[in-house]
């Protein structure tokens, strides 16, 4: 790879027949100043600037291996902030060269009209080539320039991309569509990503120096591009990561579609997504939160991330848990830092509790975590069925909760890309699962994984989530309540605008990145590749019947365009249509949340009528013949006095195995949110355990009357 760039660097520069040189600001106004320049033409990413960052270079389509293909036909590859109809246009050759029309003298930079679509004739350097302009739709573009990236004048990209450890930094410029430019330098680039580093067009982790906005995300300063190579709709993170956020999973990573260009070349469409760290994205965690402040003695309990990941090596802070590797993203500490052994220890043990809880039936789930963000994190990969669920980028958040209690969070969400219909799986390993239709939207995926014939019980941990009671019992009711109204939004069936501020609609989605697609998959990307993309060229569309609580399958088969356009509308349509599947098989346990605002039964009134409301009937003046009923919050099984029996009942009743009336639903939500949830199971088991031991106050207020 490292030579193939090279071979494409000088062929897009012609650096062999010119002496390079560097044209600084003060040289020349409007021209490349953070990259070596060459041969070549170069347009800016804004008419009129004076910038010297966004700057492109004219370029030739290229292969998956970076060769250049069909060097006489060149491309601007424009970002949304260009003109629609001009260009500034530097002219990097030792003669003046006429572009639609326009001279321009060699080293100056001219105003060039042109119209997309159209081909231009242009005589540079002793040669002829066809000009063609594109321009994007995406939401920023960001230029990152380095030209000597290791000291000897290594590129920036040939010196990344041949090992992941390489980091440098560079100078560059932030574009929004309206122009702006933000020209904050990049203290650190690296490469990222576990098997997707090993693809053709590889992603990489980016540091500011100082936060950023990019547009419209919160400031950061670190920032993840995502190349999606393996997802021809560059999109399933997106639609994912969004979902995340609108049905109220924490921590979710804000995200952008982007046009990225290097030293001049354009790279092709990516994601740039808020990266999984402390800080911005994550609040409660902090590096250096475990320590005392002493500076040296480690915290009895402190907030921190680990991610399920197999990839883990030895560069990574890991260690092994129920045959799974899991990486400590924080605190990151090396070996020589205080503490290094003794969080990794604390952190094994937290995570092992975790694991328990959803693996032995005398732990209950709600004592070490949070019910519903882990019942979230399974829906999410489930409606995806997720190749890498609970292999790779499973991510867990240990802090606080409301009450001061540590626990577990199921979040960020991230790394969907072989998701929604995407990857074809391993063949042995799903024969081994017994699963046979993984890229079909129906059927069950977490609980399967990680299981064979012979290990029919699976230690993958999203296997086991998916499998613990309390995640069982909250599914239906989050996922009628918070993901079915998102995904009637994403559709277009059901629009909202409380769901559009956290997550588009598809035609939305598709209005910000066809363009920047069609220039991603011009310049030479693989709109499908090989070996592991699933085939997305037929689907049967399905539909949930909110009235027959059945899917509803077209009888006609849809057939997608093998472009982008039918990639995206086929992602697209397997996610809705898994949503249905998904709503068929949650129905027959749903029971809608019932939010009382006061007891069912009610107390007479002697208040009098108003002259505003006349009524025939006098109100009556004597004493009620009844007090209001008085009952015991907590008593469900209306024994009189409230313990462990009252939470299996109560528990049957989120289940829908027991029926309950407003009444006994009033007496069931025992912590007084409204609502009846395996929650409130909990608090009563807090709250009898409390009797039996006799351990102190645990914040609760059971027993209590209420009328």
């Amino acid at each position: 790879m490292k030579k193939i760039l090279a071979l494409l660097i000088c062929a897009l520069l012609t650096l062999g027949t010119m002496t390079v040189a560097i044209v600084s600001a003060e040289e020349s106004k409007g021209a490349p100043t953070g990259f070596t320049v060459g041969q070549a033409l170069y347009a800016h990413a804004v008419t009129g600037s004076e910038d010297g960052e966004a700057w492109q270079a004219w370029q030739s389509e290229h292969d998956e291996d970076m060769n250049e293909q069909n060097p006489s036909v060149r491309y601007f590859f424009l970002p949304t902030s260009a003109d629609e109809s001009k260009a500034d246009i530097y002219n990097g050759y030792s003669e003046a060269v006429t572009v639609a029309g326009t001279t321009i003298p060699a080293g100056e930079t001219a105003t060039v009209s042109y119209a997309q679509n159209e081909s231009y004739t242009v005589a540079a350097g002793g040669s002829s080539y066809t000009l063609k302009f594109m321009r994007s739709n995406a939401e920023a573009a960001i230029y990152i320039n380095n030209s000597n990236a290791d000291g000897n004048g290594e590129d920036l990209m040939n010196y990344l991309n041949s090992d992941k450890a390489n980091s440098a930094n560079a100078t560059g410029a932030i574009v929004t569509p309206d122009g702006k430019i933000d020209n904050t330098p990049v203290k650190k680039i690296k490469g990222r990503g576990n098997t997707s580093w090993g693809k053709p067009k590889k992603g990489y982790n980016v540091t500011y120096d100082k936060k950023v906005s990019i547009a419209g995300m919160e400031k950061n300063k670190k920032y993840s591009l995502l190349a999606n190579y393996q997802d021809d709709s560059l999109s399933r993170n997106r639609f994912l990561y969004d979902l995340s956020d609108a049905v109220g999973m924490p921590y979710a990573s804000d995200s952008r579609y982007i046009d990225l260009y290097v030293n001049g070349f354009y790279w092709g469409n990516y994601m740039i997504a808020e990266k999984v760290e402390p800080g911005s994205l994550v609040p409660e965690v902090d590096d250096e939160g475990y320590l005392e402040e002493d500076g040296e003695t480690i915290k009895k309990d402190f907030s921190f991330i680990v991610e399920v990941d197999a990839s883990a090596s030895d560069e990574d802070y890991w260690f092994s848990s129920n045959n799974m590797k899991v990486t400590i993203k924080s605190p990151e500490l090396d070996p020589d830092q205080a503490g290094y052994e003794d969080v990794k220890k604390y952190i094994r043990r937290k995570f092992n509790s975790l694991y328990s809880a959803f693996t032995s039936e005398f732990v209950d789930l709600s004592m070490v975590a949070d019910v519903e963000s882990m019942t979230k994190l399974y829906l999410i990969n489930e409606l995806g069925k997720n190749w890498d669920s609970g292999v790779s980028s499973t991510f867990f958040t240990y802090k606080q909760d409301e009450n001061g209690k540590y626990k577990f969070y199921g979040s960020p969400v991230w790394d969907y890309d072989n998701s929604l219909g995407n990857a074809v799986g391993v063949d042995y390993e799903l024969r081994n699962m017994g699963v046979n239709d993984y890229t079909q939207y129906t059927g069950w995926w977490c609980k399967y994984k990680g299981t064979a014939r012979t290990k029919p019980v699976s230690d993958n941990i999203m296997a086991r989530l998916s499998l613990d009671p309390e995640v069982q019992a909250a599914v239906p009711q989050i996922w009628f309540e918070d993901f079915v109204p998102a995904i009637q939004h994403f559709s277009g069936e059901k629009p909202s605008d409380t769901v559009d501020k956290e997550l588009y609609q598809a035609s939305h989605y598709y209005s910000l990145i066809k363009d920047s697609a069609a220039m991603n998959y011009t310049s030479g990307w693989l709109l499908y590749t090989s070996g592991w993309v699933a085939d997305h060229s037929a689907l049967k569309r399905a539909t949930y019947n909110e009235t027959t609580k059945k899917m509803v399958v077209d009888k006609a088969t849809t057939r997608y365009a093998q472009n982008f356009d039918g990639a995206f509308s086929y992602a697209r349509d397997w996610m809705t249509s898994r949503a249905a599947w998904l709503s068929e098989q949650f129905a027959p346990n749903y029971v809608p949340t019932v939010k009382p605002t006061e007891p069912p039964t009610e107390a007479p009134t002697t208040e009098q009528p108003t002259t505003e409301q006349p009524t025939t009937e006098q109100p009556s003046t004597e004493p009620p013949t009844e007090a209001p009923e008085m009952v015991l919050i907590g008593d469900v099984d209306g024994s009189g006095k409230v313990d462990v029996m009252d939470a299996t009942m109560l528990q049957m009743i989120v289940a829908d195995l027991e029926p309950a009336d407003a009444r006994l639903r009033f007496i069931a939500d025992a912590n007084g949110d409204g609502v009846v949830t395996i929650t409130d199971a909990t608090t009563i088991q807090l709250f009898a355990a409390e009797v039996e031991t006799n351990t102190g106050n645990t914040g609760k207020t059971l027993p209590y009357t209420a009328n």
